[in-house]
């Protein structure tokens, strides 16, 4: 049975964690939501859908919220010993730090699994039914948009006429496509049969159409080709404002999909492309690990910041994050660039903040850790005098 001691600082660790997932994923989903805000309203969403969309996004955002909230949960559950004296009173009746370790490092590992499972798992889940919703409601308003027996130009270089549409199915008959997309060559394209459709691999909205010929006229002349079937793709963004899903990116992939890809077959398509799969393998068990070294680094911060407010705390911890995230940027950066290895660039932070939080504890341990409150009002001390 886990001690008294043990208990209590996980539950403070658990409360304090809930809390700040809670706070931190409201502000990311309410300032994505200002940058998402002319999609919304280009593709006219209902409340639903719109949490739907969010629902869905929050995957992608737990990744980098469950870490930091790890962090800043620990830090302040100690800092609010350290400063109510409770850790010299536990010191004081014979229990150092390593004996205090058992909750925190508990507490995070299951943290370092949790985000791993959003990793591997629900992100590439959460994803996927973001850009399935996004091309489902696109498809809906496509079909309205194309009004039976009326020559549509609402498509940028595409005029579309159907005699019948369906708005349950997207299915189309007598249907005539003017496509004048290419400057060199004017197509009109005239099929029997067609349909509304979405291309969920590159984001696009497609017309499909069967048994038909194409008409093309162009500086050599003109000619006919008959076909069993034929598609003209359309950006998204050509129909519907900032909305532009393009081809899947490795980080919508599932961790099976990104594992499959070689290398090889990678750079076959651009050396771009290879180091973005590299560096997203990486940083699937990167950031799940970042919980465990970013928790043993504050474990020492928050005795050798005794009497520190916890509004300050939180500042402060805020900022040690910002320089973790501003390490691993720059290791996305790098290993895109194909500079550093993503090996190293994204794995450098976390052996960085955990080789400083052991040597920190072992002063901890110690007594040898400064008492920085103090050292910092005296030195302000000193230059007002």
């Amino acid at each position: 049975m886990p001690s008294l001691l043990q208990r209590q600082i996980f539950k403070e660790i658990a409360n304090l964690f809930l809390l700040g997932v809670g706070v931190l994923l409201t502000l990311i989903l309410i300032s994505r939501a200002v940058q998402m805000r002319d999609l919304f309203l280009g593709l006219d969403l209902g409340l639903l859908d719109t949490v739907l969309l969010f629902a869905y996004m929050t995957p992608l955002f737990l990744m980098l919220v469950i870490p930091i909230a790890c962090m800043l949960s620990v830090f302040l559950t100690f800092l609010r010993m350290s400063t109510d004296r409770e850790l010299v009173a536990l010191r004081a009746g014979g229990i150092n730090i390593y004996q205090m370790l058992p909750a925190p490092l508990l507490f995070s590992v299951l943290c370092m699994l949790l985000t791993l499972w959003v990793s591997l798992h629900w992100l590439a889940w959460g994803m996927g039914h973001f850009r399935e919703t996004v091309l489902d409601i696109a498809n809906t308003r496509a079909r309205i948009v194309v009004q039976p027996g009326v020559f549509n130009n609402d498509f940028p270089n595409l005029v579309l006429f159907a005699r019948q549409v369906s708005p349950r199915d997207g299915e189309m008959a007598q249907v005539l496509v003017d496509d004048r997309s290419h400057p060199e060559r004017h197509m009109t394209i005239l099929a029997p049969v067609g349909r509304i459709d979405t291309d969920p691999e590159r984001g696009e909205l497609v017309f499909r159409l069967h048994d038909g010929k194409i008409y093309t006229t162009d500086n050599k002349g003109s000619s006919v080709l008959a076909f069993d079937g034929y598609t003209v793709r359309l950006p998204l963004d050509s129909l519907f404002k900032n909305l532009d899903l393009g081809e899947v990116r490795p980080r919508e992939m599932s961790w099976s999909k990104l594992s499959s890809i070689t290398r090889e077959e990678a750079l076959q398509r651009d050396v771009n492309y290879a180091n973005k799969l590299d560096v997203e393998r990486q940083k699937r068990w990167a950031y799940p690990m970042a919980c465990i070294a970013l928790t043993l680094f504050v474990l020492p911060l928050a005795a050798a910041f005794e009497g520190l407010h916890r509004q300050t705390g939180l500042v402060l911890a805020l900022g040690m994050f910002f320089v973790y995230y501003s390490l691993m940027s720059l290791g996305f950066s790098t290993g895109e660039a194909g500079t550093i290895p993503p090996i190293i660039g994204l794995w450098a932070p976390n052996v960085l903040f955990l080789c400083l939080g052991v040597y920190g504890l072992r002063l901890t341990a110690q007594e040898r850790t400064p008492h920085l409150v103090s050292f910092l009002r005296n030195l302000r001390a000193g230059r007002a005098s």
